[in-house]
């Protein structure tokens, strides 16, 4: 059974198109209600449910968060606000205050007019697909509002950003600080604008934070770990030692060396390997995505660490994590898991991860990520109208079959539907940025011609 509402990363859309309506968050805080905690009540003693809603600095995240609380109430559920905080501080304080989920209002990376939905289970973790096809099926019921004396009521956590604070600096080694380091954090004008500049700065680092105002507007707009060309810029500019961009919601990280070279997730998700390989604390192997840097890969195995492919998501990382007993892993785009830190995707304590690696080494980035290559990878975004299908195309199997025979064992090909935009996504690597180039674009347009016919 597919899911009809839920991608790979929650409920997602453009603000003011189904899914993401007032009326739609209504029902489906209602049907998460249901389907998360309500079915619980008997085993809580009589203590009525609570789920912990947080969000992003959108500004549509005003009105979603009211729709939510209402369905939520409604279902008889109690409900606990934080107000903006990244979304593993959600994870987190999910998990420490003993609620039954959490749930974020978050697009992440995306723009402002977009915005989107996610859960947690009571464990800190995203939902399994069981779940969320649950919280769908729970979608069609009709909505029998508690009685009066059941409904939920709703609370404010005042001090939501000062536990999260201290449970990222307590990810960081206690025999360490931060002292002598310049740091350049790009927060992205969103959920981190206040908690990471804190921690670092609390650690012992000289702050200069940027991209830290956010309006309801600018989030991600410019700035963060999909535009590191800013924080490149603001290291050279205020001759910084290392540079820390993280997303709108706060599960990405992006990093820059003293010269400016952005270090993608790939190789992040490489300097904690190695130093934890070398240091004999790396449990098992690595695992990381289809769109894993084929050197990062090759730069793994050469350390001696297993390495394996997950499907794209953070969800099927920690998946695939779980079912090995493994700790690390993550994705290029930034989401890295350390799962003896937290129970999901951090930028912030994965970037402590990386600072703890260097401080311990005596290294600095530019050093610890010089073995692991980046081969030449394009990744085309072709746009398509809604309805699209990628399989039973014969003229695109015919394309990525002759690409692959042209490449052999020296480079992949990767073709899929994002979980959360009408998009096909086209990556090619290789050796040679020249044929790389030239065989991304000849699927590409294959998959124009299908979709046009």
């Amino acid at each position: 059974m597919s899911r009809r509402y839920f991608g790979t990363d929650g409920v997602r859309g453009k603000v003011g198109e189904t899914p993401i309506t007032p009326d739609f968050a209504m029902r489906l805080g209602y049907a998460a209600g249901k389907v998360l905690v309500a079915a619980e009540h008997e085993s809580l003693h009589s203590e009525r449910p609570a789920v912990l809603i947080g969000k992003d600095t959108r500004v549509s995240g005003y009105m979603l968060e009211s729709a939510l609380e209402a369905g939520l109430t409604a279902a008889g559920v109690d409900v606990r606000l934080t107000g903006p905080l990244p979304t593993p501080g959600i994870a987190y304080l999910t998990r420490a205050l003993r609620l039954q989920a959490g749930v974020v209002i978050s697009a992440s990376h995306n723009p402002y007019d977009d915005n989107g939905i996610k859960f947690f289970s009571a464990a800190g973790a995203k939902l399994p697909d069981e779940i969320e096809l649950a919280i769908e099926t729970a979608l069609d019921q009709p909505m029998r509002t508690a009685p009066s004396k059941g409904l939920g009521k709703v609370k404010r956590i005042d001090d939501a950003a000062g536990r999260y604070i201290e449970f990222c600096k307590s990810t960081f080694p206690n025999d360490m600080d931060l002292r002598g380091l310049k740091l350049v954090v790009d927060c992205a004008n969103g959920a981190d604008y206040y908690v990471a500049p804190h921690v670092f700065h609390e650690l012992g680092a000289d702050v200069i934070a940027i991209s830290d105002q956010p309006d309801g507007f600018n989030i991600n707009h410019a700035c963060g770990a999909t535009h590191p060309e800013t924080l490149a810029s603001a290291v050279r500019k205020h001759e910084a030692d290392i540079g820390i961009a993280l997303d709108g919601d706060g599960d990405r990280l992006i990093m820059a060396d003293a010269s400016g070279q952005i270090a993608d997730g790939d190789r992040l998700i490489y300097a904690i390997a190695r130093h934890r390989q070398e240091t004999g604390q790396l449990k098992g192997g690595v695992v990381g995505t289809l769109m894993t840097n084929l050197g990062a890969e090759i730069a793994l195995r050469a350390l001696g660490c297993d390495f394996r492919r997950a499907r794209v998501g953070d969800r099927y990382v920690l998946e695939m994590l779980n079912e090995h007993g493994w700790q690390v892993g993550g994705e290029t785009s930034g989401h890295i898991l350390c799962l003896d830190k937290h129970t999901t995707g951090d930028g912030i304590v994965s970037a402590l991860q990386v600072l703890a690696a260097l401080r311990r080494s005596g290294r600095n980035l530019a050093d610890i990520i010089r073995d692991c290559p980046v081969f030449p990878q394009v990744l085309i975004n072709v746009r398509l109208t809604n309805g699209f299908k990628l399989n039973g195309q014969p003229e695109i199997a015919r394309a990525v079959a002759e690409v692959e025979t042209e490449l052999g064992d020296s480079g992949r090909v990767v073709l899929r539907a994002s979980g959360t935009e009408p998009l096909i996504r086209v990556m090619v690597e290789g050796r040679d940025a020249a044929q790389v180039n030239r065989c991304a674009e000849q699927i590409a347009e294959a998959v124009r011609v299908a979709a046009a016919e």
